[in-house]
């Protein structure tokens, strides 16, 4: 839910770098989406903005004999997926921009990142490094509601784009792409990864300078809001295909 870029030289980092993943996630959601896109077993797939390689393990368990291609802009994050990953053949790391991935596949995978670009414009800056029957899949933020509370919405006043279900599909629609299916990431996906962060926040609690404290009660209040109005907002993952 990070709405700032991280950088190795920032307490951000510090923050997220021992963690499983940077944002709300499970392999079902990338089992779903894979099976919406109807993907053969051995598909090309592209993981935009990948992290620390949390779903990359997901992507080839949904298509054993594809082979993916993870990129991220820190190059911090595609050393942590690489220890995480290995020596498998069936993957390929690149430190790169989301806005220029270069590449032809079958399936696109942005797990809560393409807000940096915004859903239209991402959807056309990938439109060319797509197959024919290529598919893509992308979390974004989203509201549940008509009124949320204005505590949720102070949380996400810095991204002005947040918008409900249908703003989403029209953003989509705007791109020239028609949306194949729509599935809110559960309770249980952010549960485990707010558990994960207030874990680490208490860790570096003791240690923290004046400007890591900043990050870490910035990080331990979204998780309070989370916690008070997360039936209000989440994330909204939508595969969505060419027209």
């Amino acid at each position: 839910m990070r709405l700032a870029p991280v950088v190795s030289d920032m307490p951000f980092y510090q923050l997220f770098r021992e963690l499983e993943r940077e944002g709300p996630g499970e392999p079902a959601d990338v089992a779903w989406a894979v099976a919406q896109a109807g993907l053969n077993r051995d598909a090309a797939l592209c993981d935009v903005a990948c992290g620390s390689g949390a779903d990359i393990a997901a992507l080839l368990a949904a298509c054993p004999e594809g082979h993916v291609v993870a990129l991220d802009k820190q190059a911090h994050f595609v050393d942590e997926a690489r220890v995480r990953i290995g020596d498998d053949p069936r993957v390929d790391l690149r430190v790169a921009d989301m806005a220029d991935i270069g590449g032809l596949y079958d399936f696109i995978w942005c797990a809560g990142a393409v807000y940096f670009l915004g859903v239209s414009e991402a959807l056309k800056l990938w439109k060319p490094a797509l197959t024919p029957n290529g598919t893509i899949a992308f979390s974004e933020p989203c509201w549940w509601g008509e009124s949320p509370s204005p505590r949720a919405r102070e949380q996400w006043a810095g991204y002005g784009a947040m918008s409900d279900e249908a703003g989403i599909a029209n953003r989509v629609r705007a791109a020239g792409y028609e949306t194949l299916g729509t599935r809110r990431l559960s309770a249980q996906a952010w549960e485990r990864y707010y558990a994960s962060l207030k874990a680490r926040i208490d860790l570096l609690r003791g240690g923290a300078d004046r400007e890591l404290t900043v990050v870490l009660d910035e990080s331990a209040a979204e998780i309070a809001v989370w916690r008070a109005h997360g039936d209000e907002f989440g994330y909204l993952l939508s595969v969505v295909r060419p027209l």
